[in-house]
């Protein structure tokens, strides 16, 4: 039996122009899609890279007593049933200064469910304390620690440091460095909802 020669195949030139300009479609549009897919994957990282890890504890807070800007002494154990975030700070650290609008403004956002933030400086005068209160309007409570009783109740000397204080007074996280509110977010708000 003898076999037909197989003659090479010729496609209308349409179907080649047509298939040239699907070709090319699929092209600019993964040209197109590729910086969006970029910026999702850039925006996840930027969110996993900005959630400060903390160091997780299960102690029980200290009863620490110090004095308020208005004179007042007051005692961590004196908020038994709200969640706490204690934050050791001072007026001429950088990075407490940066993490104090993103303190303001987890405050403000979760006073009304049983969160307080009690911020503690670290050594500063009185005066100079308020002035920096008033400057980066500050509405939570201001704690005056003029001979670092708070950094050796803690057990730490680091600035800014942060410790996460659940309603039946057991700390329950610790931060060293700055936090921002993603961290807070991520960490102090499941809190509040237990």
């Amino acid at each position: 039996m003898i076999k037909p020669p197989v003659l090479p195949r010729k496609d209308p030139p349409g179907v080649l122009i047509l298939g040239m300009f699907i070709a090319g479609g699929f092209f600019l549009l993964g040209a197109a899609l590729l910086p969006l897919m970029t910026k999702s994957n850039q925006a996840a990282s930027e969110r996993i890279q900005s959630i400060r890890l903390p160091s997780t504890a299960n102690y029980p807070a200290p009863d620490l007593k110090l004095t308020d800007l208005a004179g007042e002494i007051r005692s961590l154990s004196d908020y038994r049933g709200v969640v706490v975030l204690v934050n050791n700070w001072a007026t001429w650290c950088p990075p407490c200064q940066s993490e104090m609008p993103e303190l303001q403004a987890y405050f403000q956002a979760h006073a009304s469910q049983g969160f307080l933030l009690v911020a503690i400086e670290s050594g500063d005068p009185a005066s100079q304390v308020s002035a920096f209160v008033e400057e980066y309007g500050l509405t939570f409570p201001v704690w005056l620690d003029p001979h670092a009783d708070a950094l050796m109740a803690f057990n730490n000397w680091s600035l800014p440091s942060s410790y996460l204080i659940d309603r039946s007074g057991t700390i329950r996280y610790s931060w060293i460095g700055e936090v921002n509110r993603i961290t807070l977010e991520e960490y102090v708000t499941p809190l509040l909802e237990e």
